[in-house]
């Protein structure tokens, strides 16, 4: 999948703002701080990946599939 695919089901998401906006007017401790938040959401996305790839695997457990 690619990033058109992705930006082009979700019409004013913000995530499709944020990857498409201009970086070029940013000043490089700008830059650094949007890399820090964005490294800070992707580690709250893989929390947040094992905490339902658990999930899933004890219910799977569960019900014994």
């Amino acid at each position: 999948m690619d990033l058109d695919e992705i930006l082009a089901r979700k019409p004013g998401d913000p995530l499709a703002a944020i990857v498409t906006q201009d970086l070029d007017p940013l000043s490089v401790a700008e830059l650094e701080e949007r890399i820090a938040v964005l490294e800070a959401e992707i580690a709250r996305v893989r929390t947040r990946i094992a905490h339902a790839s658990s999930h899933k695997a004890s219910a799977d457990a569960l019900f014994r599939r």
